[in-house]
């Protein structure tokens, strides 16, 4: 008899966990899952083969775990609040261990190394390969997450919005070279708010307080160089409630590198909000989809 296969999940915010650990056990692993305490849903206790609690500072003890447990592939989903690395007497709070004193020593004490997403990730991927445990892109596992091109409501994008769209994608896309953010809000081939470390629900509300007559469009895309194994354009319900609540009417994302979570769901509460969603892959937006909404 084969050895069950095991995999390790590393759970940040959001539903999209909870997706991929059903996914996973679903497709006969062992789901060995550590949440980040402050952030994953305590639902992934009850689909999860194993399921614990880290600190967010609690490298050691989240390398240990999964080597004692035999797990030698691990997956991160859901994000983590990176706002709240800046807090007050964060260390303090979060009392780090040892390895991840070594391994953010460079970027929260000598300032050799920046903070940027990518690096701070790409340390704590390198940390666990210390221990030869691997990291793989939830998206290998279930890849029907990934949006594909085409428009996802019934509503169209007009023509203003779709200049919107190809102006927004430059803007979005250069964000995403420098690790700023990746998503950018629009109205009129003007930049209304551009994501940073507050994230996308944050930038939305912000461009409605600045756009009081609404309509305005949100281009999310993935960077120029995106590792699909961390931080992935993600979208869900949340995503669309905040549009809804900001006045907002259009949103673009990148085909084959976004995450939709729940996408029949998604569709529909934007159909009966009137929202327009579409996944272009260069950001521009087919003339006969335009043609279609006039």
């Amino acid at each position: 008899m084969s050895e069950p296969r095991k995999i390790g999940l590393l759970a940040g915010w959001g539903r999209y966990p909870v997706v991929i650990a059903e996914a996973l056990q679903g497709q006969g692993y062992e789901v060995f899952c550590l949440g980040v305490k402050g952030h994953a849903d305590p639902r992934l206790a009850a689909v999860c083969h194993d399921f614990d609690w880290v600190g967010l500072a609690k490298i050691g003890r989240a390398i240990r775990y999964f080597r004692r447990h035999g797990v030698k592939h691990v997956t991160m989903a859901g994000k983590i609040h990176k706002f709240l690395l800046f807090q007050p007497w964060i260390w303090f709070k979060h009392l780090p261990d040892w390895r991840a004193v070594r391994c953010f020593f460079p970027h929260f004490a000598s300032m050799k190394k920046d903070r940027k997403d990518d690096t701070l990730l790409v340390a704590i991927v390198d940390e666990f390969a210390r221990d030869q445990i691997a990291f793989a892109a939830a998206t290998d596992f279930l890849p029907e997450l990934l949006v594909k091109r085409g428009q996802l409501t019934r509503r169209a994008p007009s023509r203003a919005q779709a200049k919107d769209i190809e102006f927004g994608w430059i803007a979005a896309k250069e964000m995403g070279r420098l690790d700023i953010g990746q998503s950018v809000a629009v109205k009129g081939q003007a930049t209304l708010a551009v994501e940073a470390i507050e994230g996308t629900d944050e930038c939305i509300r912000r461009a409605g307080r600045l756009c009081a007559a609404g309509g305005f469009t949100v281009v999310k895309v993935a960077k120029p160089r995106q590792d699909m194994r961390f931080d992935v354009p993600t979208i869900g319900l949340g995503t669309l409630q905040t549009m809804v609540e900001a006045g907002a009417g259009c949103l673009a994302i990148e085909a084959d590198r976004t995450i939709v979570i729940d996408q029949a769901e998604v569709a529909r509460f934007a159909d009966d909000h009137g929202l327009s969603i579409v996944a272009v892959a260069d950001g521009v937006v087919s003339e006969a989809a335009i043609e279609r909404a006039a």
